[in-house]
C-alpha cells in the first residue's frame, strides 16, 4: 500500500503560507516527538530556506515518546544551524511559556514594541498546532478534533505589543517519498483514514513494536509473543480482545484488532513508545540510496549508463 495524502485545501494553504513567510521573523514548525522526521513536511523547509527563516523545531507530544529517543532527537535538531529544538506537551502551560524566549534567541533583532516578534506556527495535520495555540493564547482560537486537517485558514493574533502569533493549517505534501514514512504517519492518525488500510497499518506498527518494544507490548495484552511475527501479533490481540467474526468459524476479526492496536498506540496506552530514532531514520535513507544498486546486481532493470 502507497499511502498519500494530500487535500485541495491544502494547494491554498502552502501558497498562503508562502506570502506570510515574507512577513515573519521565525518559523515554530511542531512535530509529533515520536517521528518528528517522518512528519516534517519538506514544503516548510523549502519555504522557510527560501526566505532564510530560523526555526524552532517544537517535538510536541513528548509525554507520549521514548524519553532516550527524545533526547536523541533534540540534540540532533540543535546541531543544525539556524535550528532550535524543544521538547513540550502542548497541553501544559508550563511548557509552552518555554517558546517564547527560545524564539527570542533564534531573531534577537526582534526585541520591542517597534519590532515585535513575528512567529509562524506550521507543521502537518493533527500534531497538536491547536492545542498549542489554544494553550498559548490561553483561551480557545482554533479548533480542536481528533481528526486530521481540522484548521484550514490562517489567523493572525497579537499576543501583545512584542509578540504576533500566525497560526497556519497543517498540512502535508504532495508526495511522499519513503513508504516508512506514510505508514508512521499513518500510524500516529496525521493522515485521513480514507487513505489508508488499517490492518495495513496496523502491521506495519506492530513489526516496530515486536522489534524495539517488545515488552510494552507483552505488558499490554498479555500474551507469549515468542515465534510471532507482525501479522502474528494482530492476530493475537484479535483472540486476546475477543475480536472474532460472527459465522466464520472463529476467524480473527483483524480490522477491529487493527484498531485496537493504533487506538492504544495513539492513546499511549501502549506506553512511550517512538516510531524512529536519528540512527533508524539514517539507516532507512541509507537503504534507499542503495535500492537501485541492489537491482542493477540483481540483474533487474539496469539503468543505462552516462
Amino acid at each position: 500500500m502507497v499511502i498519500q495524502w494530500f487535500p485541495g485545501h491544502m494547494t491554498t494553504a502552502r501558497k498562503k503560507a508562502a506570502e506570510t513567510m515574507a512577513q515573519i521573523d521565525v518559523v515554530v514548525e511542531v512535530l509529533d516527538a515520536r517521528l518528528p522526521e517522518a512528519g516534517s513536511n519538506p514544503m516548510i523547509h523549502e519555504l522557510r530556506a527560501h526566505r532564510q527563516r530560523p526555526c524552532l523545531k517544537v517535538l510536541n507530544k513528548v509525554d507520549l515518546a521514548d524519553p532516550a529517543v527524545t533526547r536523541a532527537w533534540l540534540d540532533y535538531y540543535n546541531r543544525q544551524p539556524g535550528v532550535m529544538a524543544v521538547a513540550i506537551s502542548a497541553k501544559k502551560a508550563a511548557d509552552v511559556a518555554k517558546l517564547p524566549a527560545l524564539a527570542q534567541k533564534l531573531a534577537p533583532h526582534r526585541d520591542d514594541v517597534f519590532k515585535p516578534l513575528r512567529l509562524m506556527i506550521m507543521g502537518i495535520p493533527n500534531v497538536g498546532k491547536s492545542t498549542l495555540m489554544n494553550t498559548w493564547v490561553k483561551r480557545r482560537v482554533a479548533a480542536v478534533g481528533d481528526e486530521p486537517a481540522v484548521t484550514k485558514s490562517q489567523q493572525r493574533i497579537n499576543l501583545s505589543p512584542r509578540l504576533v502569533l500566525v497560526d497556519t493549517p497543517g498540512m502535508t505534501w504532495p508526495k511522499i517519498e519513503h513508504d516508512a514514512d506514510g505508514f508512521m504517519l499513518a500510524a500516529s492518525h496525521a493522515i485521513g483514514r480514507n487513505a489508508v488500510i488499517d490492518e495495513e497499518v496496523a502491521v506495519f506498527l506492530a513489526g516496530i513494536l515486536l522489534e524495539r518494544y517488545p515488552g510494552l507490548l507483552k505488558a499490554r495484552y498479555g500474551f507469549n509473543l515468542e515465534g510471532l511475527d507482525a501479522n502474528g501479533v494482530l492476530e493475537a490481540v484479535a483472540k486476546k480482545r475477543g475480536c472474532i467474526l460472527k459465522g466464520r468459524g472463529g476467524e480473527p476479526d483483524l480490522e477491529k484488532a487493527a484498531m485496537i492496536l493504533l487506538t492504544d498506540y495513539r492513546s499511549g496506552a501502549l506506553g512511550r513508545i517512538s516510531l524512529e530514532t536519528p540512527a533508524t531514520r539514517q539507516a532507512m535513507l541509507a537503504a534507499a540510496s542503495e535500492r537501485p544498486a541492489h537491482k542493477s546486481e540483481s540483474g533487474a532493470d539496469t539503468a543505462p549508463e552516462h
